[in-house]
């Protein structure tokens, strides 16, 4: 269904400029390529707008794919419960052919409204991972794929952002701190993400001349030690495909990462942000870990689905990212709880627990970073959470204070 608030012409205008900004900055499709699109079917006017902006690139063809929460809500509720786990084979195949084609992906969020599934048997919603899939984190790590994750504004999601409005106007916020956060305000908004990608780099390198031993957490109920890997790199999201073709794989974006040393992971951690996992929400998050897994985990809400998720197999209950955020960032700035990861996420430093992304580390520490079916990101940073780098040679070095860079 199109959305009932969609509003011609201003929100037509924003919708085209979003979508351009996804296919150039964000994907950067290639002429001759072959363009997916995935998308929850309240998202269908940008998927539109961005198959014309890939075609008018010389993209060769858009292939769209469309996931209903609703579906997916009807299966938990009423589907055998031993076929919850069931991932049709061709889904995983689409996207291991989308890799061998060297194909650009672009992927809109929330694929589920935030909360659809909150009242849902959390046990059973923590057995069907869809839309996630184990072969993305494949074609992710072998970097084949030229691929950017973005955000559409809907009626049902500004609803749980801004509860408080009427829907006409919970919307029309939502836009205004999509636009903001995206930088659709400024008169070159493809300059203002290479400007900040620029600075994302450079303390990135920073970080990386530092050769930290671990990082360490503390404040706001966090005591959190996490061991890197001797090769551990950061990253902002600004990637290159294999063969050096670039692209920015979250927009918004505001994190540096790395892939931490999942065996050296000590203390206990508080979520300083809602988590929302494919309409389920957990709040008031704790996990406690001792050598390197969550071997306690409680919260307010949801925590049975991410229970459930934890216990997948061997690397659920184990970090495979750990990321760095500041304060100044637009997201940051916007003050909003968005209840939804990829802008929660870009507002605060966060951990994953689950696979990580291989590329952050050399190939010496290949066999050491962890693997997983799952890839869940949660916040834990704030202006209370202080962030220290510890050297081998035990020093401790302030990285952020305040929620501002120190280092």
């Amino acid at each position: 269904m199109i959305d009932p608030h969609y509003a011609a012409p201003v929100q037509e205008q924003r919708t085209r400029d979003l979508a351009d900004l996804l296919v150039h900055v964000g994907a950067n499709v290639q002429p001759g390529q072959v363009v997916a699109v995935s998308a929850d079917p309240s998202k269908q006017i940008l998927v539109r707008h961005i198959a014309e902006s890939a075609y008018r690139r010389g993209a060769k063809f858009v292939d769209v794919s469309y996931f209903d929460g609703h579906v997916k809500r009807v299966r938990i509720e009423h589907a055998p419960e031993d076929t919850l786990a069931y991932v049709p084979p061709w889904y995983g195949q689409r996207f291991l052919a989308l890799g061998a084609e060297g194909a650009a992906l672009v992927a809109l969020t929330p694929r589920v409204t935030p909360g659809l599934l909150s009242d849902v048997d959390p046990e059973r919603a923590g057995r069907d991972l869809l839309p996630a899939l184990k072969e993305s984190s494949q074609v992710i790590n072998e970097r084949s794929i030229n691929w950017t994750v973005g955000v559409y504004p809907t009626s049902d999601w500004a609803e749980v952002v801004h509860p408080h409005l009427d829907p006409g106007a919970a919307l029309a916020r939502l836009w205004d701190e999509i636009v903001f956060v995206c930088c659709l305000d400024e008169p070159d908004p493809r300059g203002a993400w290479r400007e900040r990608s620029d600075f994302l780099d450079a303390v990135a390198a920073r970080l990386d001349a530092r050769t930290f031993d671990a990082l360490h957490f503390e404040g706001d109920g966090t005591d959190l030690t996490i061991g890197l890997l001797p090769s551990s790199r950061w990253y902002s999201a600004r990637f290159s495909r294999k063969d050096g073709l670039p692209h920015m794989v979250n927009i918004p974006s505001e994190e540096i990462f790395t892939a931490p040393d999942p065996e050296r992971v000590e203390g206990t951690v508080r979520a300083t942000k809602p988590l929302e996992i494919a309409g389920t929400l957990v709040d008031g998050l704790t996990v406690r870990f001792e050598g390197g897994r969550a071997v306690a985990m409680d919260a307010r809400t949801g925590i049975d689905t991410l229970r459930a998720r934890a216990s997948r197999d061997e690397g659920a209950a184990r970090l495979g990212e750990v990321a760095l955020v500041d304060r100044d960032g637009r997201v940051g700035q916007a003050g909003t709880v968005f209840f939804d990861t990829l802008l929660d996420e870009n507002a605060a430093s966060h951990i994953a627990l689950g696979s990580a992304y291989a590329f952050s580390v050399g190939e010496e520490d290949l066999a050491r970073v962890n693997t997983s079916e799952i890839h869940i990101d949660f916040m834990i940073g704030g202006d209370g959470v202080d962030v220290t780098g510890l050297t081998r040679e035990g020093d401790r070095v302030p990285v952020l204070r305040g929620g501002s860079w120190a280092i």
